[in-house]
């Protein structure tokens, strides 16, 4: 058993295999149950029991050892296991990442309205003739005033 198929396969003989052992169980409590039950057809079910699940015992270990190789978090060929931990991870962090900019952005927003109501507070404190505005003026990029038009020379 190397490939996926392969396995596939014979899980679905397994299950195949299980259902035969259900059967033949049912086949010999149906001989039981009978008034004169036979002992021949009986032991015949339960022989054929007895080996369909031993059939079974033996790929389901064969296919536990294989799960518990590939399982162990160590990248072996076939397994994708390790790739899609990664990429999980990398998803959690980034919504992570997300929820953390997005709550920054609740908190700016917040302290430029709480700014911004300071402001028209003590602009409608202050009387309009009182002088300049609360808020200082900006220099332009040049250090000269705007109607220049230039850089100095």
């Amino acid at each position: 058993m190397s490939g996926p198929m392969d396995r596939l396969t014979a899980l679905d003989q397994v299950e195949k295999d299980i259902l035969s052992c259900l059967q033949c169980a049912g086949q010999v409590l149906g001989e039981l149950s009978k008034d004169k039950p036979s002992a021949k057809a009986a032991d015949t079910h339960t022989n054929n029991f007895l080996k369909t699940l031993n059939n079974v015992e033996v790929e389901m270990t064969k296919h536990i050892n294989y799960l518990t190789q590939v399982s162990t978090g160590q990248a072996h060929e076939g397994s994708s296991y390790a790739s899609q931990k990664v990429l999980q991870m990398a998803w959690h962090r980034s919504e992570h990442a997300r929820s953390k900019v997005l709550e920054l952005e609740r908190n700016k927003n917040q302290m430029l309205a709480a700014t911004q109501r300071q402001l028209t507070a003590a602009q409608q404190k202050a009387p309009a003739s009182a002088g300049p505005s609360p808020l200082p003026s900006t220099p332009t990029s040049t250090g000269m005033p705007s109607s220049h038009g230039g850089p100095p020379t």
